[in-house]
């Protein structure tokens, strides 16, 4: 699986690992905050019970502590630290998720961008962790706005909306599911999946394509999904359908199937 290598690099931090995001000047720290005070935000405004869409039995409590304990967990893998559990609650829904947020950033500001961490692919660098949780909090910011009625899309303050959402689809693309397939919990794909987000002029290829598209046979990808970025990436973690009237679909649509089928994430 391959990102398009037109693409524009991500500015690297002093010592080399990726500190800013996507298409702007702002930190992937500045990111985060932006998003954390706007998913604060919505836990203030949401009804603990609602129901959270696409996400099984969840309700808005169970979103709350789930990226609380994410943040918490994610602070503690950054700076090698051992991780003192949070207790199983019950919790003040806005407290807990503040201090949680709260922690993640400051251990993030405190830590070198170089330092070394235990990061989802083994050890490497603290950055890591600093795109990683802005894509959880975009994609979980998401949900619970949806749960809330919330009008409108989710909010990215402090970086071009279409970039970051190519960034989440390329974080998926490159790191999430090479993962899942590695430990075996999903099989490598027997198809080739073209994903091209046009407001961001990026595109990669599931199912170990060239970085052309094409696989080892010189043919091209067997289906091609394209649209916005957001959508793309939101399809991708489930969120949304190929239903979606802003997706397009060239080629054959099952092949799109077994990707959309299999566990693209944890």
């Amino acid at each position: 699986m391959t990102s398009d290598v037109s693409a524009p690099p991500v500015p690297a931090g002093p010592d080399g690992p990726p500190v800013h995001a996507p298409g702007c000047d702002a930190t992937y720290l500045d990111v985060l905050a932006h998003l954390q005070e706007a998913f604060l935000d919505g836990v203030r405004r949401a009804d603990p019970q609602a129901r959270v869409p696409w996400c099984g039995r969840w309700r808005v409590r169970s979103l709350v502590v789930h990226l609380a304990r994410i943040h918490h967990w994610a602070a503690a893998e950054a700076a090698r630290r051992r991780e003192v559990p949070l207790g199983r609650g019950p919790f003040v829904l806005d407290e807990l998720y503040a201090r949680c947020a709260a922690e993640l950033r400051a251990t993030l500001a405190a830590v070198d961008p170089g330092a070394p961490s235990s990061t989802l692919l083994g050890p490497g660098p603290a950055a890591f962790w600093h795109r990683r949780q802005v894509h959880e909090t975009l994609v979980h910011l998401v949900d619970l706005r949806r749960a809330a009625a919330l009008p409108g899309p989710a909010p990215v303050a402090g970086a071009p909306a279409p970039a970051l959402w190519a960034d989440t689809v390329d974080e998926l693309v490159t790191v999430m599911q090479p993962r899942q397939v590695r430990l075996g919990r999903t099989p490598p794909l027997a198809v080739r999946v073209r994903v091209d987000a046009d407001d961001a002029g990026r595109s990669w290829t599931l199912g170990g394509a060239g970085l052309d598209g094409a696989g080892p046979d010189g043919a091209g990808p067997d289906v091609v999904v394209s649209g916005p970025a957001q959508d793309l990436a939101l399809l991708l973690w489930r969120r949304t359908t190929l239903d979606d009237a802003r997706l397009r679909v060239r080629g054959d649509r099952a092949a799109l199937d077994v990707l959309l089928g299999s566990r693209l994430v944890p």
